[in-house]
């Protein structure tokens, strides 16, 4: 949408780093006797909340570490998708990410975050996900090789496509719609009737310009930060589901970390994730306005009892699942 992250050895040749200098006065905070390189890879194009949080991460930790950490920051896939870094994150290749809830390829009760029309907003759901149910994610994660450093927003998300205004359920029969590859995502859109297709988010434009797929669903920050409301002039502010942007890093370069050092790396996730938050809610409002204002936009309000009616299949569907017991939990958590 626009309108609106290993020790200094062979892993440090992704960047191009050759070497590292000896620091004068290494703080007390690491043990080792030369800067720790991490890197840290998203999905969000530059001026997005998370493209933004990402670097004030890096800034952070730079300053309280006294420049014994260096975070290293690629984002719009350029280190692959949420998959591809979720692999290299558990191998160690990647130090960290912060992506929209790639790692239920690993933990699948992740996707049971974004289960539709659960959370009003990212409060709500940073709420729950500072209890119970994010000690239980933190387990699986660290059982998969990965530590949840702290929960950023991905967005309430919207309906668009280029065929014409979706106010029904029925309005998305016979259209193609992108979703990421998350099998709640795409339980939802069955639900309604459309047709699903996985493409990457970095090929999204094109795909629908080209019309490989009639529409999408994402945040309003990620659709305007990608100019998608180019080539989809029609969004339907659905509101179908919220979605998570865990900030995860590599269990083999956390263990890189002295304690002091995780201490910095952690509360800096947690303090950007703070900005982060208030970026998406701000940059929402005024996008909203501006999609409004916008001739060349066709924005519309959906029948949301319509749509919470065909997509209650899916609340059972979850239920039914092995970790069935987990989104009874969410479920309670949430209110829902």
């Amino acid at each position: 949408m626009s309108i609106a992250r290993f020790t200094l050895s062979r892993r440090a040749a992704l960047f191009g780093a050759a070497g590292a200098t000896s620091l004068v006065a290494m703080p007390a905070v690491l043990r080792a006797q030369t800067p720790i390189k991490i890197s840290f890879g998203h999905g969000a194009a530059a001026g997005n909340p998370r493209s933004i949080a990402a670097d004030k991460f890096a800034a952070i930790v730079k300053e309280k570490s006294g420049g014994a950490i260096d975070v290293t920051v690629a984002g719009a896939e350029q280190l692959g998708n949420d998959v591809a870094m979720l692999t290299s994150m558990r191998t160690g290749v990647l130090g960290m990410s912060a992506n929209s809830q790639g790692p239920s390829a690993v933990v699948p009760e992740l996707a049971a975050l974004g289960l539709p029309f659960m959370f009003a907003d990212a409060a709500a759901a940073v709420k729950v996900l500072s209890g119970k149910i994010g000690e239980q994610l933190d387990a699986k994660l660290d059982g998969a090789g990965l530590v949840a450093l702290a929960w950023w927003d991905n967005g309430i998300r919207h309906i668009t496509n280029s065929k014409r205004p979706i106010a029904q359920p029925d309005d998305l029969k016979g259209l193609k719609i992108r979703t990421p590859a998350d099998p709640m995502t795409i339980d939802i859109f069955q639900a309604l009737g459309a047709g699903t297709a996985q493409i990457a988010f970095s090929e999204l434009y094109v795909a629908l310009q080209q019309g490989v797929v009639d529409g999408q669903e994402n945040p309003l920050t990620n659709i305007a930060s990608s100019k998608l409301y180019e080539v989809n002039k029609f969004v339907s502010l659905s509101a179908h589901k919220w979605e998570s942007t865990p900030v995860l890093m590599s269990k083999l370069v956390w263990a890189r970390l002295d304690k002091k050092g995780q201490e910095i790396v952690r509360s800096a996730a947690a303090e950007a994730g703070q900005l982060q938050v208030s970026l998406s809610t701000e940059a929402n409002a005024k996008l909203l306005g501006d999609f409004k204002a916008n001739p060349a936009i066709s924005v519309n309000e959906v029948d949301r009892a319509a749509f919470k009616k065909a997509t209650a299949s899916v609340y059972d569907k979850w239920e039914q699942k092995p970790f069935g017991a987990f989104v009874k939990d969410l479920r309670a958590a949430a209110g829902v």
